[in-house]
């Protein structure tokens, strides 16, 4: 199998909403839009961010249908988090939970979508994520 793109699509309510926040505060840009869903992209990102809206009938499997909030967290590792935590809060961007460092070495905070959808930032402090791709 060859992979050739990816993706994460995300049921919410008002996937305009989840999208402008995105656009706005992580600088995705939107790919391709219709009625009831947004198609984000970011290069570097290693996937793209799709909104649906909840209760389309397109949408397959019918029984997984709902919204996509509980349980989930999506998550971009960064270079410099503090830097986007100071950039997202001039922003006034809604943060969820203000940095915090686990003890397996990944320094991470949280915002919210309008949708109500955890987007979680991180970076690797020690570990040996924090060494780089090349090691």
């Amino acid at each position: 199998m060859h992979i050739t793109a990816s993706a994460v699509s995300l049921n919410v309510p008002d996937p305009r909403a989840s999208a402008d926040f995105a656009i706005r505060h992580l600088g995705f840009a939107e790919h391709m839009s219709a009625d009831g869903f947004v198609a984000l992209r970011r290069a570097d990102a290693g996937f793209d961010l799709i909104y649906l809206r909840t209760g389309l009938s397109t949408f397959k499997p019918a029984r997984i249908a709902g919204s996509a909030g509980e349980g989930l967290l999506v998550a971009f590792v960064v270079d410099d988090i503090d830097a986007e935590y100071a950039r997202l809060r001039a922003e006034g961007a809604p943060i969820e939970t203000p940095i915090e460092t686990e003890e397996w070495g990944e320094r991470y905070f949280q915002l919210t979508d309008p949708n109500g959808i955890v987007l979680q930032l991180v970076q690797w402090v020690s570990g040996p994520e924090a060494a780089g791709p090349e090691h």
